[in-house]
């Protein structure tokens, strides 16, 4: 057993026995497995209030045995023996108590815990009983004279006494430690029993709700995204919560606007009287209820006030999106399917080796971006035909790569040279031609509609998903829903929720 559960038990032992239920006491004694002595003393004491002399008996041999130097243990023990007529064991145990004190006055208990001071004098005078009950008035009497050179105080009453009694042949009452009196943990060790508050008890000195009327210790606990919200210790009323105010609401004793309709406010009680306890842009005040419709998940987004917190690892859910029509025109569509029809322009061109089919109009479409129909006369040199498409698509004609598809509709021909435009115009099909004009900064093809900086780092909830760290930038590539967005960082494109980011003041290319 640990020694903080002995000393529990040691003390709830003698605390029963302190208010007399003595088999509670012998239970919490009898419960400490291989009680040491003082615990077996201890159950003697207990038996011999009890009045079971026997039982006694049997818990001082078990004392003197695991201490066979306690000279008060052989002191009881010689009481205990005399109560059951055994007086020659009774004098064995005075003339061991006797011995063990090794020739001092006395010994004091109270370092062990037993609030009693055991003298010489006392066992000389427990022995004279002892002698008287086997008849031997003159050992009797020796044994009273040496009991008076070891008290300090000579021969007293009560020695003059017990002279008388031997000298008559009476039998002597014999001494022994004072009924109630047990050996006792140490205060120090009761005390540490129980968990001791060092710290005291936490006082706030500041709250996060202006003008709070609650004074505690709120414990660190899970706020909810972009506000917040007090906890249910804190709170007057289980309706608390933010709300909407309906209309403006004037005071009654003032002129002055006191909320604009619109307003979030946090509720933190609504009385019986109609009334609500709010703050409101850091004040507390109140408003009629009728004023108030809870506040929907996306007001709260909106408000500033609060802890600032990163989103829940949870991202909102996924609303279902439609599917885009196909377009009519089938792979001539724009590859992203966000092409603008722009105004037609009318050049000649020479047709030189193409099919004498080019001498009718020409449609060139060019994805992503605009339409231009060619006149053909001659077909135009590359550089010509940068010069044209940058009237349409700006710098990024002269810089971009243009491709088109074969006939085959498999690959991609890049148009690098006189000669990759030659075998370009080839490709015409029903007049109809379609070129890629792709820039160095685009994913796939598809505009970059802006850009966003990354406030948190969000981990892939699925397949689909784009992974990234706090401070990347982001380029949008196009806009889910009111929660999703789809955009492209670090080399993957995938969607992600859009409170993980916020707008950043970057330019966007035009792809």
């Amino acid at each position: 057993m640990a020694y903080r559960e002995l000393v529990r038990r040691w003390h709830q032992g003698v605390q029963a026995a302190d208010g007399g239920d003595w088999d509670t006491a012998l239970d919490a004694f009898g419960g400490i497995p291989g009680p040491p002595a003082r615990i077996c003393f201890n159950m003697g004491c207990v038996h011999l209030l009890a009045g079971r002399p026997e039982a006694a008996l049997r818990a001082f041999d078990d004392t003197v045995a695991k201490d066979s130097s306690l000279a008060v243990g052989f002191f009881q023990r010689g009481f205990v023996h005399l109560q059951l007529g055994r007086y020659e064991e009774a004098l064995s145990d005075y003339h061991m108590a006797f011995n063990h004190l090794r020739k001092n006055p006395f010994i004091d208990y109270k370092q062990l815990g037993l609030r009693h001071i055991l003298y010489a004098w006392e066992v000389l005078y427990s022995t004279a009983a002892a002698q008287c009950q086997l008849q031997q008035w003159q050992e009797a009497r020796v044994t009273l004279d040496k009991a008076v050179v070891w008290r300090p105080e000579g021969r007293t009453a009560v020695l003059d006494l017990a002279f008388q009694q031997v000298q008559n042949h009476l039998f002597l009452e014999p001494m022994q430690v004072p009924l109630g009196e047990f050996f006792r943990p140490r205060k120090k060790e009761v005390e540490q029993l129980d968990s001791k508050d060092f710290l005291g008890k936490p006082k706030v000195i500041s709250s996060i709700i202006p003008n709070d009327e609650y004074i505690g210790f709120e414990p660190l606990r899970p706020q909810k995204q972009g506000f917040y919200e007090p906890g249910a210790g804190a709170l007057l009323d289980s309706e608390s919560g933010y709300y909407r105010v309906l209309s403006h609401y004037y005071p009654e004793d003032s002129e002055k606007l006191a909320v604009r309709a619109s307003s979030l406010v946090f509720v933190l009680a609504r009385g019986a009287d109609g009334w609500a306890t709010v703050i409101h842009d850091g004040q507390k005040l109140r408003i009629p209820s009728s004023l108030l419709e809870p506040a929907s998940k996306m007001d709260k987004w909106k408000i500033s006030d609060g802890i600032p917190l990163p989103p829940a690892q949870v991202p909102p859910s996924r609303l279902h999106v439609k599917q885009k029509p196909e377009s009519p025109e089938g792979e001539d569509a724009p590859v992203n399917g966000a092409g603008a029809q722009m105004d037609s322009k009318q050049i000649p061109v020479t047709c030189g080796d193409a099919s004498p089919s080019t001498a009718r109009p020409m449609v060139l479409q060019v994805c992503c971006e605009c339409t231009v129909v060619l006149r053909a006369s001659t077909v135009p040199a590359l550089q010509d035909l940068r010069a044209l498409l940058q009237e349409r698509l700006g710098q990024q004609a002269q810089r971009g790569r243009l491709s088109y598809r074969n006939s085959d509709g498999k690959e991609l021909g890049a148009v690098s040279g006189e000669e990759d435009l030659g075998r370009m115009w080839q490709q015409l099909t029903d007049g109809r031609l379609v070129l890629y004009c792709q820039d160095s900064e685009s994913h796939s093809g598809r505009p970059v509609l802006y850009r966003m900086l990354a406030q948190y780092s969000y981990s892939a909830q699925g397949p689909g998903d784009l992974d990234f760290s706090k401070g990347d930038v982001l380029d949008v590539l196009s806009e889910v829903n009111e929660d999703w967005l789809e955009g492209h960082c670090n080399g993957k494109t995938g969607i992600f929720p859009k409170c993980f980011a916020t707008h950043t003041s970057c330019g966007a290319a035009l792809l």
